[in-house]
């Protein structure tokens, strides 16, 4: 089969055609055409719906399996051709064995289906930092999400070329058709069934038995973070899970951020940040993943390696961040939300009350917001094109990328964790981002009754190879970058007190907190020392019209040593399972922590 000028691309398409036997193959092209013709069958057979047009203009619904609402993080593999390169953080299976598995699923797993060929490329079309990737589905559900989270274009090939390289990610939503059988209105296997495969050293993606999300948009967090961060680290730059953003002061200065939280702590929410300090605007640059190459000029510079948005719904509000909900008006996907009566979507959190109280709930089943069941899974999904985005960056798609100024680590700490400290120099940033802890989110399906979940740099899920040897990844880019490293801070925006409140007021108002990082990136604001990092006190931040009593914000920019200790504790424990891979540099800095913890804190 002769589909495109790239040789190693159609003989993969054949070998994949020969394994898969589908019905019919078609190479897809990006066009609206083809978004528009596959959007239409599928409202035809049952799974998606069609919105409102007046409300929500050229917009679907769609819901999933009750099985299939998330990342299956059990069922995530990175076979890698020997265990130690896969690391304690990952799954690993054998790669040969893996793939002899995985083919016997294969075969003939998209009978009485269409294979889709989706090319598709991360970063700009043609941009030196974007990675060429060719996704070969039988979901017209991944196609379409697949236009709007990637760039699928026929210039994709134009770009590959005879003999170009480009990343195979081979999916199925393992369930063949017999001749005549009526297809489910989610396709999808049993969770023993699901397997979402990394090859690092074939740069190859294989996913099978899952329809949702980062286990079938095989560009997202397989592509982007898992391959990705192993092609990074050998090649000298970062793949890392962080939104990219720019916040530009009155006198018309860019700063350039980069934060890394888990998913639902977040990131979404400061990427579209509504700026509440006078004269200080954000503008978003990526919501998720950045890719960041280091620069002629020595600094660091960032591309998002994303066309869109798939940002968790629930608690997606106009008080929370009514710039995501300003991208979602129109040509829109949602998963696993609530379908209302006059067929537009609503979500827990969004600020009111489920109109008409009744719908269609994540499940396909009649619900009303009476009954006290969720409406929309927590893990329920928006996926929306980024050129939508009222606060989107000029820049957004430079092929050169932005230069970072700040790296922010951050989760989500009912307690311990201070407002924001910045670290001592760029190793202990390091530190901060290797023990970055969270309490677990929806994200994943399966992490189990966890209390606390240490997540190096929010890229647990995501490291496509021995954690250790990533963290000493980062401690060689500040090597390479010198004094053109960013500066690093840690920020906590969800301490609550005693009866349960949220202690600082969030969304637009983590503004003033980045604006002190920008003052200290130019020597303008002050900060005290502490055993974890130097803190503003309440004279070093903007806090003119912040409706909030002093007494509280203190409490916010205390450190508690000794439930310091506690966590200190807790991340060398955590540590000791990268045994000998552990970087010596972070052994240094826990057993400088340890000494500054005894010591008071000077405030």
């Amino acid at each position: 089969m002769t589909l495109t000028k790239n040789k190693k691309l159609n003989d993969w398409i054949e070998e994949i055609k020969k394994m898969c036997q589908p019905d019919n193959v078609v190479l897809c092209d990006g066009t609206k055409e083809e978004y528009d013709r596959l959007m239409a069958r599928m409202v035809e057979s049952g799974m998606a719906i069609k919105l409102n047009e007046e409300k929500r203009p050229n917009s679907y619904a769609f819901n999933s399996d009750p099985s299939d609402v998330a990342r299956v993080e059990s069922r995530t593999y990175i076979a890698s051709v020997k265990k130690e390169d896969a690391g304690p953080t990952n799954n690993w299976i054998d790669p040969v064995e893996l793939k002899k598995t995985m083919t016997g699923l294969y075969t003939g797993c998209m009978k009485g289906r269409t294979m889709y060929v989706i090319p598709f490329s991360m970063g700009p079309i043609g941009s030196p930092i974007a990675k060429i990737g060719v996704e070969i589905s039988d979901s017209p559900y991944v196609v379409v999400n697949m236009h709007i989270m990637a760039r699928v274009s026929s210039e994709v090939l134009d770009v590959l070329g005879k003999d170009g390289d480009f990343i195979p990610c081979l999916h199925s939503v393992g369930k063949p058709l017999a001749e005549g059988e009526k297809d489910s209105r989610w396709p999808c296997a049993p969770l023993e069934d699901k397997y979402i495969a990394h090859f690092p050293e074939e740069k190859t993606i294989w996913s099978y038995g899952s329809g949702y999300g980062g286990n079938a948009l095989l560009g997202k967090k397989c592509l982007a973070l898992r391959i990705a961060s192993a092609v990074a680290k050998k090649e000298g730059w970062m793949a890392e899970h962080m939104l990219i953003l720019r916040f530009t002061n009155p006198e018309g200065k860019h700063y350039h951020i980069a934060a890394a939280f888990p998913s639902a702590c977040g990131k979404t929410n400061l990427a579209m940040l509504q700026s509440t300090v006078p004269g200080w605007k954000v503008e978003t640059v990526g919501d998720d993943i950045a890719w960041m190459k280091q620069g002629k000029d020595g600094r660091l510079y960032a591309i998002n390696p994303e066309a869109g948005f798939f940002g968790v719904a629930p608690g997606t509000s106009e008080e929370s961040n009514p710039m995501a909900l300003a991208s979602l008006k129109e040509n829109s996907i949602f998963t696993n939300v609530v379908v209302t009566e006059d067929k537009d979507v609503w979500w827990e959190g969004m600020g009111y009350d489920c109109p008409g109280g009744k719908g269609t709930d994540w499940k396909n089943n009649p619900w009303t917001q009476a009954s006290g069941e969720k409406g929309a899974h927590a893990n329920s999904r928006f996926t929306a094109p980024a050129s939508q985005c009222p606060v989107i960056c000029q820049d957004w798609e430079n092929p050169a990328g932005v230069p970072i100024d700040i790296f922010v680590f951050g989760g989500k700490r009912t307690a311990t964790v201070p407002l924001v400290h910045e670290a001592f120099d760029f190793e202990h940033g390091v530190f901060l981002g290797a023990t970055a802890a969270s309490e677990p989110t929806a994200a994943a399906l399966d992490l189990g009754n966890v209390s606390l979940r240490f997540d190096p740099f929010a890229m647990t899920p995501f490291i496509g190879y021995n954690a250790g040897d990533y963290m000493q990844h980062w401690f060689d880019m500040g090597q390479k970058l010198g004094d053109k490293a960013p500066k690093c801070f840690y920020v906590n925006w969800f301490r609550k007190d005693k009866n349960g409140k949220f202690m600082w007021p969030g969304f637009g108002e983590n503004s003033r907190v980045l604006k002190w990082m920008c003052d200290r990136v130019d020597g303008k604001a002050g900060a005290v020392e502490t055993p974890i990092g130097m803190m503003p006190t309440t004279k070093d931040m903007t806090l003119d019209g912040l409706d909030m009593d002093k007494s509280v914000l203190e409490e916010l920019l205390k450190v508690d040593v000794e439930a310091y200790k506690k966590t200190l504790a807790d991340a060398k424990a955590y540590m000791a399972k990268f045994g000998d891979k552990l970087p010596a540099k972070l052994k240094n800095q826990l057993e400088k922590l340890e000494a500054r913890l005894g010591q008071p804190v000077c405030q």
